[in-house]
């Protein structure tokens, strides 16, 4: 079992969690994820890790309430435990040295890219973080990644905060003034990741992206998170999780995340149904 030693909402729907996994925090790099089972009857989802606090063998989550198991987690209190925690899986992300990167945010993203944020910083990298949101409430990780950036740019679609427009708006901007930039990180919504890489191909600036596909075993065995890299055949949670995005096939990336939709749906339906509850936690803003 593995106790949940804080819960902070941050917005409708939106928690930060502190977990006790000491081992896992242990091995933890940048970039790699973890699979997580709430009980005996929940399904595994896979979850970036924001961070980790390798004094108290904590993993930092950050959980949107977007289906039925993420709706059943919101539901959690501190003191509470999961049953399951696995990880660290997948390959950490290959950190340059001495280099000039942006790492890009949108939504839920702004959490991993912190991790990697942090790693570059870390090596002595210049960062230039870019995070986003539909609006200011939204938007998370602001005062930490301020802290591990040379700069921070934040954007909302409806100009409630920050840069009004998009996450390719700021680059193109950064781009277009003569920023010399090695390597872009970006982590997001697909179709988010999908216009960074459209932008960066122009100008021929790397482009690394976290894909996030339909995972089941997370080891490789099961062959549901495979994907299209140039053109060979990956799977995500072993030859992954970050890919060059220049070669990434997101057509079918988003066909895939499509398939299971209505089922998907059908579920959390029947868990709302069956479990009327709410948090009933403090809901703090901005954060």
């Amino acid at each position: 079992m593995f106790k949940i030693t804080s819960k902070e909402t941050l917005s409708a729907g939106v928690h930060l969690f502190k977990v006790k996994a000491a081992e896992i925090v242990k091995k933890h790099k940048a970039g790699q994820f973890v699979i997580l089972r709430l009980h005996e009857k929940g399904e595994r989802i896979p979850i970036s890790v924001a961070d980790v606090d390798h004094d108290t063998g904590e993993l930092l989550l950050l959980v949107q309430e977007v289906g039925k198991t993420s709706e059943e987690m919101g539901t959690l209190r501190e003191g509470d435990s999961l049953l399951d925690v696995v990880g660290p899986l997948g390959q950490p992300t290959q950190l340059p040295d001495n280099a000039t990167t942006v790492c890009i945010g949108g939504g839920i993203g702004m959490a991993p890219i912190h991790c990697i944020a942090k790693a570059l910083h870390k090596m002595g990298n210049k960062v230039i973080s870019i995070v986003g949101s539909r609006t200011k409430e939204l938007l998370t990780f602001q005062e930490e990644l301020k802290a591990i950036s040379d700069e921070l740019i934040i954007t909302t679609d409806d100009g409630s905060f920050g840069r009004k427009g998009f996450v390719t708006d700021a680059l193109l901007a950064l781009i277009e003034k003569g920023e010399k930039i090695d390597e872009v990180f970006a982590i997001g919504p697909v179709p988010m990741m999908r216009a960074v890489c459209r932008l960066t191909q122009g100008y021929g600036i790397r482009t690394t992206v976290s894909l996030n596909p339909i995972m089941v075993d997370g080891t490789g065995m099961c062959g549901a998170c495979r994907v299209t890299i140039g053109g060979e055949t990956k799977f995500v949670c072993v030859d992954g999780p970050e890919f060059d995005g220049h070669k990434v096939d997101f057509d079918e990336l988003t066909k895939r995340l499509k398939m299971y939709i209505d089922q998907e749906r059908i579920s959390r339906e029947k868990f709302v149904s069956e479990h009327p509850v709410t948090c009933g936690c403090e809901v703090k803003s901005g954060t």
